[in-house]
């Protein structure tokens, strides 16, 4: 759900009565007037979340008294723009374009994919042999295989990892995509990160931590960084999310969103 400046219905009602039991002034008109978008704007500070007058997961789940402090905040993302040296417009254009929306599930758990293939890679690369990694495809192909696949989505992800924990730890931490940007733990090294075990853990505290682990993937590639820095979407989406992304218009996505991106004042 995303309400916004000049949405309407019932919705937005339930919206600013909730604003009201929180304290602010505003008219319960089931229209997202000006005063409206100021009270957002006004709670979102309060309240450590990104600042930008959008209702979507995040501020809801704050509003309804849920713990925020897994919700990327503001102070994230001017890290990240402080981190990358690139401006804020950017930071928003990733945020909007690049990030899963929100890194964790509704149980607390961070969003993962498991990937059955990618572990079998990361079995061998961490040194079990050949005859038992060919006896684990035989006797778990859903788990262990050369082929992707297999998948079962949202918290049964965990579940999948959970069995390729018994197998091997590492390599069943490796072989998954982590949160927000749904990294995939095998980078832990190349990301300065002491072992899977930390990456994870990580992972499992906050979204900012996330956006920590986006920011040391682009430092990681100097190209990509460049790109992202010189503002040229198309090598920057060719770089990230692969050939593919002209089909996707991943560049044409980020740079509008970059382009229509304006600061918004927060309200102390």
């Amino acid at each position: 759900m995303l309400l916004i400046l000049g949405d309407s219905g019932t919705l937005v009602k339930v919206l600013q009565h909730r604003l009201t039991l929180a304290g602010f002034t505003v008219v319960e008109s089931g229209y997202f007037d000006e005063a409206t978008l100021n009270a957002v704007i006004s709670f979102q500070s309060t309240n450590n979340l990104v600042v930008d007058g959008i209702v979507g997961d995040k501020t809801t789940a704050v509003l309804l008294s849920s713990d925020d402090s897994r919700w990327l905040s503001q102070n994230d993302l001017e890290q990240a723009a402080a981190d990358l040296g690139v401006d804020m417009a950017s930071i928003h254009a990733i945020k909007k374009v690049e990030s899963k929306g929100l890194g964790f599930l509704s149980d607390g758990r961070p969003k993962i994919l498991y990937e059955r293939h990618v572990m079998r890679r990361q079995m061998q690369k961490n040194g079990i042999g050949k005859i038992a990694i060919s006896d684990t495809i035989k006797n778990f192909p859903d788990l262990v295989n050369s082929k992707p696949g297999g998948y079962k989505g949202g918290s049964k992800e965990h579940y999948r990892l959970s069995l390729a924990k018994t197998i091997d730890q590492a390599s069943a931490l490796e072989s998954c995509s982590w949160g927000l940007f749904q990294i995939m733990g095998y980078h832990w090294k190349g990301l300065g990160y002491k072992s899977a075990l930390e990456f994870v853990e990580l992972m499992h505290a906050n979204e900012g931590n996330h956006w920590q682990a986006f920011t040391r993937f682009v430092q990681a590639d100097k190209k990509l960084h460049r790109a992202l820095k010189d503002k040229n979407w198309a090598e920057f989406a060719r770089r990230y999310n692969g050939p593919g992304y002209k089909k996707n218009r991943y560049d044409t996505k980020l740079k509008a969103a970059h382009d229509s991106y304006r600061p918004t004042q927060q309200v102390a």
